[in-house]
């Protein structure tokens, strides 16, 4: 199992939800963080609260939205010369349910695939070379196990979009010690999520965190949280490593 101390993580979404607890969890482990936010006002309580916890941290923003605040962002983690070890690709945006989605505007897909999938592409394609150049890297995109709801159809797309794209780059990442994996935190209570979630946040860890912590160079996996839920992170990371690693299909 990786020991993450003193590594470096970015997690997007890092304000809120899932991006919130996974800031939680591995600044316990001795992570040190760059947290994400639309706002860098957002993450200021979570700064104080990861720091408390004896890491690094500082924020960064950037609309997903706008590619050129993506790149900003980017631009300023290589100005502090951040060695940036594990990515956690978890923003994102659901539009809107559409009953009538015969008639689902073309917006809806184009800012799903802005901020769910061209945003992640564009930070994987910036830090991933990095990683291998120094020979480690870890990166988790979040996936959505949403099906059969064309209601949903432009959050939908995007994300089988980065499924797609994960595993494709995982096939180009064997032998390297770079790992590139895929999470499900299952359908949980935050403001993506709704109120009517069956799920606690807190239900996703150690699931959407466990492929930070994998040690055996294999990429193209898909954890599901729910999977993992109650057990300790070295026996999350145990079962992760039994899952099969298959880059080209879900």
């Amino acid at each position: 199992m990786i020991n993450v101390k003193d590594k470096w993580a970015l997690i997007t979404g890092a304000s809120r939800g899932i991006g919130y607890q996974t800031a939680l969890f591995m600044a316990k482990q001795g992570c040190n963080l760059i947290l994400h936010s639309r706002d860098v006002n957002n993450t200021k309580k979570l700064e104080a609260e990861v720091k408390a916890l004896g890491v690094a941290a500082y924020r960064v923003q950037a609309e997903l939205a706008n590619h050129n605040e993506v790149v900003a962002m980017l631009d300023e983690i290589d100005a502090k010369e951040t060695r940036v070890d594990i990515v956690f690709n978890n923003a994102a945006v659901q539009i809107a349910y559409r009953e009538d989605y015969w008639n689902t505007p073309v917006e809806d897909f184009e800012m799903s695939f802005r901020i769910n999938f061209i945003a992640m592409v564009t930070i994987c394609n910036r830090l991933i070379p990095k990683m291998i150049d120094r020979g480690f890297g870890r990166v988790i995109n979040t996936t959505s196990g949403i099906k059969n709801e064309p209601e949903q159809a432009g959050y939908a797309a995007s994300k089988a979009a980065l499924d797609k794209f994960t595993k494709d780059l995982a096939s180009r990442l064997e032998g390297t010690n770079v790992m590139i994996n895929i999470t499900d935190p299952n359908w949980c209570k935050t403001d993506l999520g709704g109120s009517q979630a069956p799920n606690s946040v807190e239900s996703a860890l150690p699931g959407v965190a466990v492929g930070a912590f994998v040690n055996d160079k294999k990429s193209g996996r898909f954890f599901h949280a729910e999977n993992f839920y109650g057990l300790t992170l070295e026996e999350a990371v145990s079962k992760a490593e039994k899952i099969e690693a298959n880059p080209y299909t879900i």
